[in-house]
């Protein structure tokens, strides 16, 4: 058994600006260092009283293709690649300040995050970061989309993605499995971009959507490959999905030492997932405290 680690905040404030791929919004994140035991925490600084959104699971709410938080009736949203961003890189305790409810799109992927909390560096702290220990197997959906959790045999975390589009489309099928480590995240996960099939594309700018986005910063998808754009890796878009789900994993507020697998999962069901390991150690620790 691994020892706990301590835990780990920026050493001063850096943002990141551009605009929001569904609002077309321009927008500022600004990353500031938390005291211990504080979590990740947004602050909507454009509102009256800067209400602040803790960044945990009980606190998001079903929106399509992108994960969003509420609190009192403030949102944040798209906030999987920044969460990613914090936990691939082990910073346990951040306040996010944003000017609008959605997080810049940049160029699709985590990267820029990254690279902007890379630059004024990673610090301990004195308390020790809690984790969460996956003991069971725990499985949510069906037979044509699942998520699961399982013990570790590598005192990490552990995630392996399985990406099918079936045939007839330059995306295919695509498996990824990785231990998750800060220099992991960085070299495997991080630069990889939102993708869209073509169809998909044109069907959100019909209904207003996506208006500012360009093949330069969403990787879309024709028949043949990507438009007007090159991959970063031969397979970028289960290398995305892996990152969309270190970013959802990451609502657990804590290290979680397991493996989890996903077939064709989304933003919801990797929620769930993360609801029902939170409500398990709880019944288990309830257990504890009663024996």
């Amino acid at each position: 058994m691994h020892a706990l680690r301590k835990q780990r905040t920026i050493s001063r404030s850096v943002s990141v600006s551009g605009f929001g791929f569904w609002s077309g919004r321009d927008v500022t994140v600004e990353f500031r260092p938390g005291e211990p035991d504080a979590g990740i925490t947004f602050v909507r600084r454009d509102l009256a009283g800067q209400p602040r959104i803790r960044a945990v699971v009980a606190n998001r709410i079903e929106t399509p293709r992108r994960t969003t938080l509420n609190s009192g009736g403030v949102s944040v949203e798209m906030i999987e690649h920044v969460m990613a961003a914090l936990y691939g890189l082990q910073i346990d305790n951040c306040e996010v300040w944003v000017n609008e409810s959605e997080m810049p799109g940049c160029d699709g992927s985590s990267e820029p995050f990254v690279a902007a909390l890379e630059t004024v560096g990673i610090v301990e702290q004195s308390a020790l970061r809690s984790r969460l220990v996956v003991q069971n197997i725990t499985r949510l959906g069906d037979d044509e989309s699942w998520v699961e959790a399982r013990p570790s045999t590598n005192g990490g975390m552990s995630v392996k993605f399985r990406l099918d589009y079936g045939t007839g489309n330059a995306i295919g099928r695509q498996t990824l499995q990785l231990l998750v480590t800060p220099e992991s995240f960085r070299r495997e996960l991080a630069a990889c971009r939102t993708f869209v099939l073509e169809e998909e594309a044109q069907w959100l700018v019909a209904r207003g959507l996506g208006q500012r986005a360009t093949y330069q910063n969403v990787l879309v998808f024709g028949k043949d490959g990507p438009l007007e754009n090159e991959l970063r890796f031969r397979d970028e878009c289960v290398r995305h999905k892996a990152l969309d789900l270190v970013g959802d994993l990451a609502m657990a507020g804590c290290d979680l030492v397991g493996h989890f697998i996903a077939h064709r999962s989304g933003h919801r069901l990797n929620a769930e997932l993360v609801r029902a390991l939170l409500n398990e150690e709880e019944m288990i620790q309830s257990r504890h405290r009663s024996a």
